[in-house]
């Protein structure tokens, strides 16, 4: 194929902020050929919010590219905020995006709990998806969030033990309720310290080689107050969803084109679980990174993600004509 790596980055022709109730506004934008092939870019997190490299995955002048902050994150409105703010909200909020911008249906693209959030919504709007593109799965189960409150440390000790001595031994009992209570305080002198804690936590172990540039997306106090506070909410009420949700419902997207890409050693989000995926869905194309942790910017990551988009092009046609948009 012609890409295998990132695209130039290139501006967003459209921008806008999309009301969403009394409460929560949306930041949404849009790059690449406004008629072309939509694909929707679904951030990690919960909390992470959008970054303009990450129009860089997609051919400018074959996709419509949309990208959103979620509700309380990047430039969405009210920042770090949890009241009114589950799985099932963020879904609703998908459909609002795409009424509003007239689209009939896109690829869904979603790594971490983009991928999570791409499944649900997927299998809640079938209709409105002409495929998915999923990374560093996470399916939202029980057994997920506790290796990532305890068993990380097994990989990487000393980053849990950090994350673990932040609290007073009398708070150690449980981290996630513990980092919960301080978190949703409204005291920045409590929550801020957690925050960076959290979001220090999780920058250290998300690649395979140590990269310092992820301490700058999670480091700042507004991003990382967002990301730990969002994960911790989101977390304590099991992302929202019904045990097993995602993998018993998957009969429902079978036939939709789909690419799940995995970092061997992905310790954020570990490879048993896209194995698990990859197993309930064998139709689906199940690429295995052989030399990558968990950033969807690690090298062998970013290239797996550009061969999936490019492979829609083929499928697509030359000028994506069974998918392109007359509004």
């Amino acid at each position: 194929m012609r890409k295998k790596d990132l695209y130039p980055l290139h501006d967003a022709y459209a921008s806008g902020m999309l009301p969403l109730d009394g409460r929560h506004s949306l930041y949404w934008e849009q790059s690449g050929l406004p008629y072309g092939v939509p694909v929707l870019f679904l951030h990690g997190g919960p909390g992470a919010g959008t970054f303009p490299n990450h129009r860089r995955f997609f051919d400018p002048h074959f996709f419509r590219v949309v990208l959103f902050d979620q509700r309380g994150c990047g430039r969405s409105r009210p920042s770090a905020d949890i009241q009114d703010n589950t799985t099932q909200h963020l879904i609703a909020d998908i459909e609002a995006l795409r009424l509003h911008l007239g689209i009939e249906r896109w690829i869904v693209f979603g790594g971490s709990w983009g991928s999570t959030l791409a499944l649900a919504y997927a299998q809640a709007h079938t209709d409105h998806v002409l495929g998915l593109v999923l990374r560093g799965i996470f399916l939202g189960e029980k057994a997920e969030i506790d290796w990532f409150m305890q068993g990380i440390q097994t990989v990487f000790p000393e980053a849990w033990q950090a994350f673990h001595d932040f609290l007073p031994p009398s708070e150690r009992q449980d981290l996630l309720a513990s980092y919960y209570r301080r978190l949703i305080d409204p005291d920045p002198c409590v929550h801020l310290p957690a925050a960076r804690a959290w979001s220090r936590y999780e920058a250290y172990c998300s690649t395979l080689l140590p990269n310092p540039s992820m301490h700058g997306d999670f480091g700042d106090d507004p991003g990382a107050l967002a990301i730990s506070r969002l994960e911790a909410h989101y977390f304590v009420h099991q992302l929202f969803l019904a045990p097993n949700q995602l993998l018993s419902g998957i009969d429902k997207i079978r036939s939709l084109p789909t690419t799940i890409v995995q970092g061997r050693y992905d310790i954020i989000c570990p490879m048993m679980t896209a194995h698990r995926l990859a197993k309930a869905w064998p139709e689906a194309n199940f690429v295995i990174v052989p030399d990558a942790g968990h950033a969807a910017m690690e090298p062998g990551i970013r290239m797996a993600l550009i061969r999936a988009m490019e492979s829609f092009k083929l499928s697509l046609g030359p000028r994506g004509h069974a998918a392109r948009q007359t509004v």
